[in-house]
C-alpha cells in the first residue's frame, strides 16, 4: 500500500492511495481463511470446503470488503501517523474508474484538516462579573403580581370597565353562517386582556348585564385558522353578568395559596428566585464578555469549508427569521454576506478554540447530565415524553445536539474557574442594561 501526497496548502491536503492486487488478494484469502472454519457445502464436512470453492462461492463479495477495508485501514492509518485532523468528511474518490479485477486499487482522498489551535493560558483573562442582590422593592413587586394573578371578581352593578370581567354567551359568524369554535356559553372574559382578536373586548367597554351586542371585528390575516384568516365576521354577544376585580391581600392566606408556610417562607423563595434569575442573566453576560475577549486574543487558521457551510446556516436562519410566513425549503440559494461571513467567521473560531480547550482538559459531559437535559426537552411535549426519550437515544445527532451546549458551558465555566474574576455589585436595572446591550450586539451581528 502506497500513500502520496499530492497537495499540501494551507490546511488542505490530497493523497493518492494505491492498494496493490496482491495486497487485495491477500486480504480476501485472509478473510476466507477466517470463515473457513464455520462454513459448510453440501459434499464437505464443517472447516473442511477447500479454499479455491470458497474462493469461488464467495470471492467476489469478499473483494468489496476487501477494497472498502484496505482503504479504510489507509486512511485510519494515514490520521494517526500525521496526526490529522478532518474539518469535515473526507472526500475519497476511486482514481481508475474503470477498474477491473487484477487492477490495482487507486483512491484519491481529499480533505481539510482542522487548524493547530495555539494553547491558551485562562489566568491572563480578566473578567468582571455582575452580582445582584434582590432588594426588598423587587420583592414587593414580585408579591404584588403574585396578588394581581390570585385576584378574584366579585359582581358589580353598571357599566364594563377595562380591567372587569364580564360573563357572556357567544356565536360567531361569517357571511352569515357559523363557525366551528365560534359560540360559547357563560363565558369569563376580562376586557383589557387581549384574549379575543384585535377589537373584539374594546366593543363591550361600557356595556352591562342583559344586554346584547353585535361585535363586529376582522380576523387576523395570519390568523390560524386558514377559513377564518383574514374574514370579517360577526359575534353575536349577551352579557349576562360584569364583574369588577378584587385584589388579593397580600398575607399568610396568599402565601399558602401558593405553596408556601406563610408570609415570610413565600418572601423567601421570591428573593431566592429572584437570585437565580440576576445570576442566570448575570452568567450570560459574563459568557460573553469571555467569548469577545477570547475572540480577540486567539488567531489561527480556519477550514473554509467550515466557515462556508455555517455562513450559509446563519444566512439560511436569518431569511427565515426575516420572512416567517415561509416556510418551505424552495427559496433557492441564498447568498452570505459579508457580515453572515464575519459572523461564521467568529462562531468557528470559538467552536474550535472551546473544544480544544475542553479536550485538552478532559471536560466531559457525563451521563447524567445528558439524560437530565433530554428530560427537561421531553417536559416540552406533554404526553409523549417517553417516546422523545426514545427518539433521542436512537439519534446519535440529536443527541450531539443536545450534548453540544452542555459542553461548552462545562468550557466555559472551566476557563472562568482559572481566569481573574473581579465581582461588581450593581443594581438591577444595570444588569438588565448589560443583557439589552449585549442581545442588541447579537442582533446587530
Amino acid at each position: 500500500m502506497q500513500v502520496t501526497e499530492t497537495l499540501n496548502e494551507g490546511l488542505k491536503r490530497s493523497y493518492h492511495i494505491t492498494v496493490t492486487a496482491d495486497e487485495l488478494d491477500a486480504k480476501v484469502n485472509e478473510k476466507l481463511a477466517e470463515a473457513q472454519p464455520t462454513i459448510e457445502m453440501k459434499g464437505f464436512r464443517k472447516g473442511k470446503v477447500p479454499m479455491s470453492l470458497l474462493r469461488k462461492q464467495f470471492g467476489e463479495r469478499l473483494l468489496g470488503e476487501a477494497m472498502q477495508e484496505a482503504v479504510d485501514g489507509a486512511m485510519s492509518s494515514h490520521f494517526r501517523e500525521t496526526g490529522d485532523r478532518p474539518a469535515m468528511q473526507p472526500d475519497v474518490k476511486m482514481a481508475n474508474e474503470n477498474w477491473q479485477k487484477g487492477d490495482d486499487v487507486e483512491v484519491n482522498l481529499s480533505y481539510e484538516a482542522l487548524p493547530e489551535i495555539p494553547e491558551f493560558d485562562a489566568s491572563t483573562l480578566e473578567l468582571e462579573r455582575l452580582v445582584v442582590t434582590p432588594e426588598d422593592s423587587a420583592v414587593d413587586e414580585a408579591l404584588q403580581s403574585l396578588a394581581d394573578n390570585a385576584k378574584a371578581y366579585e359582581a358589580k352593578d353598571g357599566a364594563a370597565e377595562d380591567g372587569d370581567q364580564i360573563v357572556m354567551d357567544f356565536k360567531g359568524s361569517v357571511d352569515g353562517e357559523e363557525f366551528q369554535g365560534g359560540a360559547a356559553e357563560d363565558y369569563p372574559l376580562v376586557l383589557g386582556s387581549g384574549s379575543f382578536i384585535p377589537g373584539f373586548e374594546e366593543q363591550l367597554v361600557g356595556k352591562s348585564a342583559g344586554d346584547e351586542v353585535d361585535v363586529k371585528v376582522s380576523f387576523p390575516e395570519d390568523y390560524q385558522a386558514a377559513n377564518l384568516a383574514g374574514k370579517d365576521a360577526v359575534f353575536a354577544c349577551t352579557v349576562k353578568e360584569v364583574k369588577a376585580p378584587q385584589p388579593a391581600t397580600i398575607d399568610d392566606e396568599l402565601a399558602k395559596k401558593y405553596g408556601a408556610d406563610d408570609l415570610d417562607a413565600l418572601k423567601g423563595q421570591i428573593r431566592d428566585r429572584l437570585a437565580a434569575e440576576y445570576g442566570q442573566a448575570a452568567r450570560a453576560v459574563l459568557k460573553r464578555q469571555l467569548l469577545d475577549k477570547l475572540d480577540d486574543m486567539v488567531k489561527f487558521e480556519l477550514p473554509p469549508s467550515l466557515v462556508e457551510a455555517e455562513a450559509k446556516q446563519i444566512a439560511h436562519q436569518l431569511y427565515h427569521e426575516e420572512h416567517p410566513e415561509d416556510h418551505g425549503h424552495d427559496h433557492g440559494e441564498i447568498e452570505p454576506t459579508d457580515e453572515h461571513n464575519s459572523l461564521a467567521e467568529r462562531r468557528v473560531r470559538l467552536g474550535l478554540l472551546l473544544a480544544d480547550i475542553g479536550r485538552r482538559n478532559e471536560v466531559q459531559v457525563t451521563d447524567a447530565e445528558l439524560t437530565q437535559a433530554v428530560m427537561n426537552q421531553a417536559r416540552q411535549y406533554p404526553g409523549q415524553e417517553r417516546q422523545f426519550f426514545e427518539f433521542v437515544q436512537q439519534n446519535e445527532q440529536m443527541r450531539q445536539q443536545i450534548q453540544a451546549p452542555i459542553f461548552e458551558d462545562k468550557v466555559v465555566d472551566h476557563i472562568v474557574d482559572h481566569a481573574n474574576v473581579t465581582d461588581k455589585t450593581v443594581s438591577k436595572d444595570e444588569l438588565q442594561a448589560a443583557v439589552e446591550a449585549m442581545d442588541e450586539d447579537e442582533a446587530a451581528a
